[in-house]
């Protein structure tokens, strides 16, 4: 009698093995690539794990793969024009599948994945920026709607008094001839002001 097949998965084993690499990395262990970086005279190196770049950056695919078995194993990859502060997002993003980095650094974040082919960190920054141009939208359009209605509420009660006024027209204040008013009025007082 055969029995069923069932499938066994681990939804903490993805992270824990990132994790895990993260670790390795920070401590310098296993670590077969060094990464150098340098932009307008700032220069480091990081010591990475190839089968983690090749797997996150087509770019580090490429170069790896494309090793020439007489020049032995690339163990130095050298990147012109990227800052080091990017870089070291860029592998905490592989080796976490995280980053925090400052939102006007998101835009270099999109530059730096689309130089090294890293589809997931291109994708969560382009999601990202849609993000902060939809609050933005969101923000101008609740301004926006904040002006008109402060400009509605100011003309409203300019109508208000109009409407008293017409109500009350300002002859009716004047007290006709014959009644005991002045015939000069408000008008007279005017005069006396100037």
């Amino acid at each position: 009698m055969e029995s069923n097949p069932v499938l066994l998965e681990s939804k903490s084993s993805p992270i824990n093995l990132l994790n895990e690499m993260q670790q390795l990395r920070l401590l310098g262990h296993l670590c077969d690539v060094t990464v150098s970086v340098e932009y307008q005279g700032v220069r480091a190196e990081f010591p990475a794990h190839k089968a983690v770049l090749a797997a996150t950056s087509k770019f580090f695919k490429e170069v790896f793969l494309n090793e020439k078995p007489v020049d032995g194993p690339c163990s130095n990859v050298f990147l012109n024009e990227v800052q080091v502060v990017d870089f070291a997002s860029f592998l905490e993003f592989v080796y976490t599948a995280r980053v925090e980095v400052e939102e006007d650094r998101v835009q270099r974040m999109l530059e730096i994945a689309e130089k090294l082919k890293c589809l997931d960190l291109s994708e969560t920054c382009f999601q990202l920026k849609k993000q902060m141009l939809e609050s933005v939208l969101l923000e101008l359009q609740n301004f926006s709607e904040s002006q008109n209605s402060e400009e509605e509420s100011a003309a409203c009660p300019s109508i208000a008094p109009i409407a008293e006024a017409e109500q009350n027209p300002p002859d009716s204040s004047i007290a006709m001839p014959g009644r005991g008013a002045s015939p000069e009025g408000p008008a007279a007082k005017s005069k006396e002001k100037d």
